[in-house]
């Protein structure tokens, strides 16, 4: 039975890294992203957006993302979307995209923390769209604010941050948690294969401490 329970911890560990190797990214993979809208108090399901539209990861870049028209909307209240990024699905809360009591079109700005091939976090806020790129672009300000123009475009700008790798006191608990661990499975296997002359030894001197003073013990 202890055996058996080493190989079960050697297969969770194994599993555990598999998982851990399933979330990891390389410089330039696509980072998966959905987007979920609400007007009203009507949401729409969570809708994967199409790879040219979804962050690449460790690399800084901005992309126009196409917003579609809500169901019954009038252009009366504010229109807002949500995000979840990356397969970790980490959550971006509500962002005001249309109808945010601003004269400038909007942009949304997303910051994203990594280190080495994890994706560490995600934050996001609307801004006005820079004033050199709506000149640039004309036709962008001039449909934004069509009422009858869909769907709207609206800039992505995604700002990768690299974090050190180095986190001493993590990796001291992570090396005494795995030295732990080592140690327990030595031990089990230890126990396991000296089990019969630990019986042995205990037999022995159970015998011993039995015999009366001056006498001799006869071990079967």
């Amino acid at each position: 039975m202890a055996r058996n329970c080493a190989v079960a911890i050697i297969l969770i560990l194994t599993l555990a890294s598999v998982a851990s190797n399933s979330l990891a990214y390389r410089p330039g993979d696509i980072v998966p992203m959905s987007r979920m809208g609400q007007y009203h108090a009507s949401r729409t399901p969570w809708h994967d957006m199409i790879g040219r539209h979804c962050p690449i990861f460790a690399v800084n870049r901005e992309v126009l993302v196409p917003v579609p028209k809500p169901t019954g909307y009038t252009g009366a209240d504010p229109y807002k979307l949500s995000f979840q990024v990356g397969r970790e699905k980490f959550y971006i809360p509500w962002l005001f995209v249309v109808n945010r009591k601003s004269s400038e079109v909007p942009m949304i700005d997303v910051h994203l923390r990594y280190s080495g091939s994890d994706l560490l976090g995600i934050t996001a806020k609307v801004l006005d769209m820079p004033h050199r790129y709506v000149e640039l672009h004309p036709d962008i300000r001039k449909q934004f604010w069509d009422p009858q123009h869909w769907p709207k475009h609206v800039l992505v700008r995604y700002t990768w941050e690299e974090q050190s790798e180095i986190d001493v006191a993590s990796g001291f608990f992570v090396l005494f948690g795995s030295g732990l661990l080592v140690s327990f499975i030595l031990s089990i296997y230890i126990l396991q294969s000296s089990r019969d002359k630990l019986a042995r030894f205990v037999r022995e001197t159970v015998a011993e401490s039995s015999i009366p003073g001056g006498g001799v013990a006869k071990v079967e």
